[in-house]
């Protein structure tokens, strides 16, 4: 975790980020249907 966070946020240059945003988009497309 704190790699991810001393990288640059999450979702920048980060896997575990990418996961967590796609994770969370897929959250909210599966809440809107």
């Amino acid at each position: 975790m704190g790699a991810v966070v001393h990288g640059g946020g999450y979702g920048y240059g980060s896997p575990i980020g990418i996961i967590l945003v796609l994770f969370i988009l897929l959250v909210i497309i599966l809440r809107t249907f």
